[in-house]
């Protein structure tokens, strides 16, 4: 798995405008060269209608959650937004040796296309864009896909820990953030098999399955490992842990654990916070 690089965290930079304007330009042409300019790597794009006969894993996230400070329609907006994407990767065909692109098969998220100004979060603030809240649908395949043979070969993490651990059901971390088009999330089937993706935006959650042609060979785990907190140099608070998959073998039940990534993430919210006054929802 191709992870950020791991280093000291460091207070957010504030940059100028015309910075900031330049670093996305540079990013974006990188990104573009290496989906249209970089041979031998085969991009999935083919979606069928027709369900592949095997679930591999599902899994659901809901669509309205309490937040401190967020607005009620950048939610609402979150969910149209969720929509138009699913709609784009519903039913993708990821055939062996081919490479799964988040931001390829959903193309820049824009007004024209329907998109609206949902809750992002840049730098350690929460603020609100066009097609903000598409994290939630990156982190759901993500999530889905790390209980799956198949592999991540591209995932940034989350550089803040916005929320304390209320009510969450996932560890910490186990989120893929997402920026177009550089802060990319991408898979590679390196199996003998097609996998198919299937997504549904429900009444109360984001729907996902990924399917498959043959059935369920293992179970996976996600655990952690090594959680701890530690004040910075500059006076913040650097959150870490690292996060590893237990392998079940369905025949024999024999047992392996693979080591994932390591997170580390400013956090937001003071560590003694009591759980009583966090208020929040955190799963992803």
């Amino acid at each position: 798995m191709r992870d950020a690089k791991r280093k000291e965290l460091q207070p957010p930079i504030q940059r100028s405008w015309l910075r900031l304007r330049a670093g996305k330009m540079y990013y974006a042409a990188k990104r573009y060269l290496l989906w249209y300019g970089r041979p031998g790597i085969h991009w999935a794009k083919e979606r069928q209608t027709e369900l592949l006969p095997e679930i591999q894993y599902q899994h659901a996230t809901p669509l309205l959650r309490q937040l401190r400070g967020e607005e009620v329609e950048l939610q609402y907006n979150k969910i149209t937004n969720l929509k138009l994407a699913a709609a784009r990767l519903n039913g993708v065909v990821l055939r062996p040796g081919e490479t799964f692109s988040y931001w390829r098969l959903i193309g820049k998220p824009t007004r024209q296309k329907g998109y609206q100004d949902g809750m992002v979060l840049f730098l350690g603030h929460i603020g609100r864009d066009v097609g903000g809240g598409l994290c939630q649908l990156s982190n759901l395949i993500f999530w889905m896909t790390l209980h799956t043979p198949l592999t991540v070969v591209e995932r940034y993490r989350h550089s803040h820990d916005v929320f304390p651990d209320a009510n969450r059901t996932q560890p910490f971390g186990s989120g893929a953030t997402c920026a177009y088009p550089h802060r990319d999330l991408m898979i590679f089937n390196g199996t003998q098999q097609n996998f198919q993706l299937c997504l549904s935006v429900g009444q109360t959650h984001l729907i996902g399955e990924w399917r498959a042609e043959l059935p369920v060979q293992s179970r996976y785990h996600i655990a952690e490992r090594n959680p701890r907190i530690e004040q910075a140099a500059w006076g913040g608070y650097i959150r870490h842990n690292e996060l590893i998959r237990q392998v079940f073998d369905l025949q024999d039940g024999c047992k392996k654990e693979e080591f994932l990534f390591a997170n580390d993430a400013i956090m937001m919210y003071s560590p003694l916070l009591p759980q009583a006054e966090a208020g929040s929802e955190s799963s992803t």
